[in-house]
């Protein structure tokens, strides 16, 4: 029995709880606005922000989703293909802001505001993960730990997707997980939620591309369970969020790109004799130059005319040197676990150790969570799939902090609290089943 929050399965508890994550949210909410309001102040744009803000620059302003600026220098013109919903998400807060056409050297203040707030959603989606897997302790406890989470924290000051993306992922599992997870049917109207679910999938996919993996992955899961009416809802909703971008895809650049052609230089950079096993190009001067050399050599081709080219390229590395490569998927699967990539060093000392030291600590701790959850009746099988898939996604491509950040690091939260709270292996069945309703 919990003495702080009384018996697991009385009504007291679960409002306690849930006053006990409010202020846990609230708490993060705040930090996340001092981080970005008080320290992260004038700090130039990495490239990829640039692009992003470009893009939302431009769609605020109905010149469309393009990277040309009238009158303005821009970015680079060995752009990104870019996915759209967060370039969408920026182009709204803009709007709202009325800043669509000022110019920006910065992340601007109405994105940190607007990113803290999904961050605080965050913690939220982060403790209902950990309620219902192990108890009210472990939702308690994890969104005290999401919210002081240093990665989680910094990375709603920057101009980047990860926040919106792990929000959406997380959601996703939420729902779905109300469904698959559990040992009795489901109460209401399963199909509706896991028709909720493939929507929220489809925007976490045309946020980050690397979200076709877990939908993948999920629909494997429920053929494997014989769950064909749950697979048809998913798969319609995802296809309703996803199918008319592809649409546009098609009709803008006459060939098929489901979202985005980011996968085909993404997977060149991870997949080639220069590379490293973790980092991106701007851990790796050589790989920078190669992918010069490419476009130099092709010419007048624009990134999506690339995307085949890189693939060929990267395939081609693979087929005619198979041990390099295994040794290649070794080195991602060590940078994938241990923070010590090149990319680390491209940062402060500060930020380098705040990183590791609070990966360090944590990684134990879930790894003792993990082994408390698989001993349980119904262990969260479907924010395991979302890790499986993460897995890949960085074996298929290549690592880094920033793609480890919205997904795994939220799932070890979600594990290392599982411990913390002493939850039994044999968790009070009638409180998770209460919490999946």
């Amino acid at each position: 029995m919990d003495r702080a929050l009384g018996p697991p399965d009385s009504p007291g508890t679960g409002r306690r709880a849930r006053l006990a994550i409010a202020a846990c949210a609230l708490a993060g909410l705040l930090l996340r606005l001092g981080f970005g309001f008080g320290y992260w102040v004038g700090r130039p744009l990495t490239l990829d922000e640039q692009e992003y803000l470009t893009l939302a620059g431009n769609l605020a302003s109905g010149r469309g989703f393009t990277y040309q600026v009238p009158d303005q220098q821009g970015v680079t013109p060995d752009h990104v293909s870019r996915a759209p919903l967060y370039p969408l998400f920026l182009a709204g807060v803009f709007t709202l802001a009325s800043a669509a056409d000022q110019p920006v050297s910065s992340v601007p203040g109405s994105v940190k505001l607007a990113q803290s707030l999904v961050g605080g959603v965050g913690i939220w989606l982060i403790a209902m993960l950990a309620l219902r897997a192990a108890g009210t302790r472990a939702g308690v406890a994890a969104a005290a730990i999401a919210a002081v989470y240093p990665p989680l924290a910094w990375m709603c000051a920057y101009a980047l997707s990860e926040p919106l993306y792990s929000v959406l992922a997380l959601w996703t599992v939420l729902l779905l997980g109300a469904v698959l997870d559990r040992l009795t049917p489901a109460p209401g109207r399963p199909v509706a939620r896991v028709l909720l679910a493939g929507v929220v999938a489809g925007l976490a996919t045309l946020t980050r591309p690397a979200m076709l993996v877990f939908l993948l992955l999920a629909g494997l899961w429920m053929l494997a369970r014989r769950r064909v009416a749950l697979l048809a809802a998913f798969a319609l909703g995802a296809l309703l969020v996803v199918a008319p971008w592809t649409v546009r895809n098609v009709r803008e650049h006459h060939r098929l790109i489901l979202v985005a052609s980011e996968g085909g230089v993404t997977f060149w950079v991870g997949n080639n004799p220069l590379a490293r096993g973790e980092g991106d190009l701007a851990a790796n001067p050589e790989l920078k130059r190669a992918r010069q050399a490419i476009r130099q050599r092709f010419a007048g081709l624009t990134e999506e005319q690339l995307e085949p080219i890189y693939y060929r390229e990267a395939l081609g590395f693979i087929a005619s040197r198979p041990i390099d490569w295994a040794w290649l998927l070794v080195r991602k699967a060590f940078y994938l676990v241990v923070p010590a990539g090149p990319s680390y060093t491209l940062h402060s000392r500060l930020y380098f150790w705040t990183s590791v030291l609070s990966y360090g600590l944590l990684l134990p701790l879930a790894g003792l969570g993990l082994l408390t959850l698989g001993r349980q009746r119904t262990p969260p099988r479907t924010l395991g799939l979302l890790v499986l898939a993460s897995v890949l996604v960085a074996l298929i491509f290549f690592p880094q902090e920033r793609f480890r950040i919205p997904v795994i690091d939220p799932s070890l939260i979600v594990c290392a609290a599982a411990w913390l709270s002493g939850t039994p292996a044999a968790a009070s069945r009638e409180e998770r089943e209460r919490v999946h309703r």
